[in-house]
């Protein structure tokens, strides 16, 4: 059970879990980030600002352009002339009527 797991096991695992999590996003740069707000209400930059935010609180300089360098695997800017599509009129709806 997962209760009875040591401070540093569980430490281990969460940043294993995290690890495979920005890997998984890696291998789905088909997945955009309006397809994952829309269906889980958070993006990969969501998830660069929780990462920023983190090291802040516990008093280091990792800045969001950082943030997202770590999340993104490259720069912000090379990942969306590489991979980011225009969202199509449907996915802005879909995001106005759940994000508004």
């Amino acid at each position: 059970m997962a209760n009875n797991l040591d401070a540093q096991t569980q430490l281990e695992l969460e940043a294993a879990a995290f690890r495979r999590l920005i890997a998984h996003f890696d291998e789905r740069k088909d997945v955009q980030n309006i397809d994952m707000m829309n269906l889980a209400g958070f993006c990969r930059n969501c998830l660069s600002k929780w990462y920023a935010a983190e090291a802040e609180s516990r008093g280091l300089e990792i800045d969001y352009d950082a943030a997202r360098e770590r999340v993104y695997g490259m720069p912000y800017d090379e990942w969306k002339k590489q991979y980011q599509t225009e969202a199509t009129p449907e996915q802005r709806a879909e995001y106005a009527k759940k994000h508004s």
